[in-house]
């Protein structure tokens, strides 16, 4: 496979990116991003793996052209690039979390033969009461009919890092010892099984639109 993944400099992204360097059905990550990723860095990556990330820095995702050449020949889009919206406001937090990926997806050249997954989150509704949840909720509806051949909205609660992570949130650390409890209660998931289920969401889809912690550990033990 071949994949265009958001978000690669963040916690999420960055995870997902090193499971999917070091998969054997993965050729080839095309990282678009703000900041480069700085690849040398990571020295639990083989140089092979290494070789798999071609990147492309840009400052504004919105000047993005549609059909761009650059994105011909991709097998699927994770976009995992987001903010928080503790302390957002909410123009700001429309503009990245609605606004970009959406803009992201019409520019795909060849669509219907791609995965378009956006990282969403637990508790996002487009009827719900709080105004994240509503943004959120839109960007799933017009994801969903983008005209993908699969779509997803991944939805997970608690996410433990991959092996080689850089960028660790301090917030990671302090939940790190309820991890076993969220596993047994469905709410936690690791960098590995997040990645893996996206892959294989990818290749033969999925009866579900909204995938939540419990499907994630399913659908992993279905790839490699």
């Amino acid at each position: 496979m071949k994949i265009i993944l958001t978000g690669a400099t963040g916690y999420v992204g960055e995870g997902v990116m090193l499971e999917l360097l070091r998969s054997g059905q993965v050729e080839k990550v095309l990282s678009v991003s703000r900041r480069p990723v700085e690849i040398d860095k990571y020295d639990s990556l083989r140089a092979d793996e290494k070789n798999k990330l071609e990147e492309y820095i840009v400052d504004d995702m919105m000047t993005l052209k549609e059909a761009a050449p650059l994105f011909q020949g991709y097998d699927a889009v994770f976009f995992i690039a987001g903010i928080s919206s503790i302390g957002a406001p909410e123009d700001v937090y429309r503009t990245i979390s609605y606004d970009i990926p959406t803009h992201f997806a019409d520019i795909m050249p060849g669509k219907e033969n791609m995965t378009f997954i956006y990282l969403s989150g637990a508790g996002t509704n487009p009827n719900g009461r709080q105004w994240w949840m509503k943004i959120k909720g839109a960007t799933e509806q017009y994801i969903a009919q983008a005209g993908f051949r699969y779509a997803f909205a991944y939805r997970p609660a608690f996410m433990r890092w991959a092996k080689g992570q850089r960028h660790i949130q301090k917030m990671q650390y302090w939940f790190i010892p309820f991890y076993p409890i969220s596993r047994l209660l469905g709410g936690g998931n690791s960098m590995t099984e997040v990645a893996l289920s996206m892959i294989a969401c990818s290749l033969n889809g999925y009866a579900k639109f909204a995938i939540g912690p419990r499907d994630i550990i399913k659908l992993a033990k279905t790839t490699h």
